[in-house]
């Protein structure tokens, strides 16, 4: 199956850049391009692709408030959106990820992990920049007044994939880490997520860190 991607970037060369990039692949389709926020949330809407790749700073509608619009808290029927910029500020990965990104990549990741991210969001899953994941993350855990206390009755296998998820293991590395088929992953994600009302795993692992499951090494 084709993955149906748009790109959504201020720079024009980016863009191009991108697209060499990720239509290498065989399973991977360029559906569109947008030079600002605005046109991202017109063409995403239209388009309805499998992945967004979304930028921060864009002229009329910023990244942040394009990802918001696609894929917040309440959005009915949210696309994948993943963040790619220049900027590893944790503010602004904060604000993506609360915001609905599945996923944050810095530009200069390189072509692989560029094509990883794609698949990972198009599988449900996500992929952090691996140099930022637990620095960011990890500030979650930081008191500001919105850590969730409520704590829902997760079985000790499923804390333990929540653990996984929360410090950046893909599914196929938490098969390997809990002796566990896939398909039993990804039922403990399903009722993970049913029971801590989260969309995604990205989601997942922001409750992880604010809600003290994991701490700071």
């Amino acid at each position: 199956m084709t993955l149906r991607v748009l790109l959504a970037d201020d720079q024009a060369m980016v863009r191009t850049g991108f697209r060499l990039i990720l239509e290498r692949e065989p399973d991977i389709e360029v559906v569109g391009e947008a030079p600002d926020g605005r046109a991202a949330i017109d063409l995403a809407r239209q388009l309805r692709p499998d992945v967004t790749l979304m930028d921060i700073r864009m002229p009329l509608v910023d990244g942040l408030e394009a990802t918001r619009a696609l894929a917040g808290p309440e959005v009915r029927d949210p696309l994948r959106v993943l963040v790619v910029t220049t900027f590893d500020l944790d503010e602004l990965v904060h604000e993506a990820l609360r915001s609905g990104a599945c996923g944050f990549l810095l530009k200069d990741a390189g072509p692989r992990l560029l094509v990883e991210a794609v698949h990972a969001a198009a599988n449900g899953e996500s992929l952090v920049s691996p140099s930022i994941t637990t620095r960011l993350l990890a500030e979650f855990a930081k008191p500001d007044g919105k850590v969730r206390r409520a704590q829902p009755a997760l079985t000790d296998r499923e804390l333990e994939v929540v653990r996984a998820v929360a410090r950046g293991r893909t599914n196929a590395e938490i098969t390997k880490e809990l002796m566990i088929s896939l398909s039993t992953v990804k039922s403990h994600l399903t009722s993970i997520q049913r029971k801590i009302i989260a969309r995604n795993r990205t989601e997942v692992a922001v409750w992880a860190w604010e809600s003290g499951l994991v701490r700071r090494s």
